[in-house]
């Protein structure tokens, strides 16, 4: 029985140091790209806020204007774009965006999603949830004419009225360890500005656009909107590569110390093995003797 016990814990220890190697892997694959997916976000950030700066900058200094996308309206449908990943293994990544998003919405029978991910996709498909639109294969390697396409689609069902406002639902990455969920309201456009922009919007209250605030948003706003939701993407492909390292790596510490364990159980088993023969030994002696 000794014996059979140590075969057991042999094969065991080999299995879990099978899928220690296959978790490092996958933590080394996961960090390669979350480093190339933070060199991208150091990049896209600055646009992005530049962008949202500047139009946030008219409709702030701006009075009076008037736009289809920045008029507000009353509200019967809500439209969210959510963005998770395609895959998993990433502790609770795609499970808090979805939380994000699904804690958000008020009724369900007045609100319709642009799913990003296999894993928003199955998620409001198998909860009846209406789906305006389903993109996958896209959310570990965005490209900017996705976020076009994406923004494309939103744009055109809130100006058939099909919703009233559209909500995004991203994970902003912070550090390799820290990111958030977030629902940033992207239609209708309201005025990002702070406290500590308020002397900036007022030294443009007097700065006049051509041919017209109204053609200029007009120009700004598609812009706007598309790189919002590339930002989103890839400040969402970077938490998901950081977020599926820290939990490979935490599987590969776990493996290791499952494996440490078996190994001082075998070695106890294996003792315990030797001193039953011994015993056996020196009880046959004693007994010929």
């Amino acid at each position: 029985m000794a014996g059979l016990g140590m075969r057991d814990i042999k094969r065991r220890i080999k299995s879990v140091n099978s899928t220690k190697q296959i978790t490092k892997a996958m933590e080394l694959v996961a960090s390669s790209k979350m480093k190339k997916s933070r060199e991208r976000l150091e990049k896209t950030r600055p646009y992005f806020n530049a962008v949202r700066d500047a139009v946030s900058d008219i409709i702030s200094s701006t009075k009076g204007v008037k736009h289809e996308l920045i008029t507000p309206r009353e509200v019967k449908n809500t439209g969210y774009i959510v963005i998770s990943a395609d895959r998993g293994l990433a502790g609770g990544y795609n499970a808090n965006v979805i939380k994000a998003a699904t804690g958000h919405m008020k009724e369900k029978d007045k609100v319709s999603v642009i799913s990003i991910g296999q894993k928003a996709r199955d998620y409001f498909r198998k909860r009846n949830y209406d789906l305006d639109g389903e993109f996958t294969h896209i959310s570990e390697d965005p490209t900017y004419s996705d976020a076009q396409k994406i923004g494309r689609l939103s744009v055109e069902l809130y100006k058939q009225g099909l919703v009233d406002e559209v909500y995004l639902v991203y994970t902003e990455f912070l550090t390799t360890i820290s990111y958030n969920p977030k629902v940033i309201k992207l239609l209708p456009l309201e005025s990002q500005a702070d406290e500590t922009k308020k002397e900036k919007v007022k030294s443009r209250e007097l700065m006049s656009y051509e041919p017209s605030p109204e053609a200029v948003l007009s120009y700004l706003i598609p812009k706007y909107i598309d790189s919002t939701i590339y930002g989103a993407l890839v400040e969402s492909a970077t938490s998901y590569q950081s977020a599926t390292k820290i939990a490979m790596e935490s599987a590969t510490d776990n493996a290791e110390e499952m494996i440490d364990k078996l190994q001082l159980q075998y070695n106890r088993a294996r003792q315990a093995s030797i001193t039953q023969e011994i015993t056996e030994i020196v009880g046959g002696a004693e007994a010929l003797s």
